[in-house]
């Protein structure tokens, strides 16, 4: 009773305080999402209604951005706002991976970034049709799996959860298949793979895709592998998350089926921020992410998987922040998240 209270009286001084700041000109910011029918487009597109409706800012998305690019084009103060995983801005951090050219100056863009909110894009399953007789992840021996995109974080995590769940290395024990995110309906249908490691959102509609070409079996990463310490420790990295779904809260119906010991769907969860230029007015950042935070039920009810989407997950762990990353929050942000009655924890002010 005292939560919903101190959030009723939250949205109350939310509405007083976007009701003054509309009296002023909006604001028209520009932002970078990822191609359509994804978390990350999906939080920032609602994000852009929100704040145009409250009088907070136009927000200009563009939309379908390899996520590297923009974290760059974000940090040179070149755009106001991005999707983003984790992972990025700690490579950028450290001038490796996609950065490796940045070198030392890595470490001097990646401290312009700051984050608003938390959310993550799912976690990593292997599905394929039931006709590819893929019940496990060692039946993907020497078949032809498609594991994401030609470069990024998400190819690198697919591998990765591959080797963690069958001990399998792409080119030794199956053929690995890339193409970009906008390949991959065509993909899914076309007969040209036997199974498939990305992302999963519960439900995800790249299940729902396949399943136009028969009935989908989504296996989860074992139980034993998933909590021991070989597997454990791969959350110590940023972005890293453990996600851990039942079968009931996932959304399917018929057609579609899981593999699992206990009905659970386990997987290396990516976690994602918003992030904005450090150089965003305090104000302005309160603003968005108190929008964000008043408008969370109606984003939930914009998607079936908006609700398993880690929304307001404030604990640093499940959050993806803290430890080796040094992504920090906003300070405009922190301000609406603890007004709105949430802990905000230190390593991740």
């Amino acid at each position: 009773l005292m939560k919903k209270i101190q959030n009723y009286i939250f949205t109350i001084f939310l509405i007083l305080g976007l009701s003054s700041l509309s009296a002023n000109a909006q604001v028209n910011l520009s932002a970078h999402t990822a191609s359509p029918g994804g978390v990350p487009h999906l939080t920032i597109m609602h994000l852009s209604d929100v704040l145009g409706e409250a009088g907070v800012a136009n927000l200009q998305v563009t939309e379908g951005q390899t996520l590297t690019n923009s974290l760059m084009t974000l940090a040179e103060g070149k755009i106001d706002m991005s999707a983003m995983p984790i992972i990025l801005p700690f490579l950028l951090d450290k001038g490796r991976g996609p950065f490796a050219k940045q070198g030392e100056k890595g470490a001097e863009l990646a401290a312009n970034v700051r984050a608003l909110y938390p959310y993550n894009a799912g976690g990593f399953g292997l599905f394929a049709l039931e006709s590819a007789n893929i019940n496990s992840w060692k039946d993907i021996k020497g078949k032809t799996i498609f594991n994401g995109p030609p470069r990024g974080a998400a190819l690198v995590n697919a591998r990765q959860a591959i080797v963690l769940a069958s001990g399998f290395k792409e080119g030794d024990d199956y053929k690995g298949v890339q193409a970009n995110w906008g390949q991959l309906a065509n993909i899914l249908v076309d007969g040209s793979v036997d199974g498939v490691v990305v992302p999963l959102t519960f439900p995800s509609a790249r299940v729902t895709v396949m399943q136009s070409a028969g009935n989908v079996k989504i296996v989860s990463t074992p139980k034993d592998i998933f909590e021991s310490e070989a597997y454990q420790k791969v959350f110590n990295a940023p972005g890293n998350i453990p996600l851990q779904v039942k079968w009931e809260d996932m959304g399917y119906s018929d057609g579609v089926s899981m593999v699992s010991e206990d009905g659970v769907f386990r997987g290396l969860g990516t976690a994602f921020v918003e992030l904005v230029h450090k150089d965003m007015s305090f104000d302005l950042a309160k603003a968005i992410t108190a929008t964000h935070i008043a408008t969370l039920d109606k984003l939930k009810a914009k998607s079936p998987f908006a609700p398993n989407i880690g929304l307001a997950q404030m604990d640093p762990k499940l959050a993806g922040l803290c430890g080796p990353s040094k992504v920090k929050y906003h300070e405009g942000a922190i301000a609406a998240w603890e007004e709105a009655g949430y802990k905000v924890a230190d390593c991740a002010k």
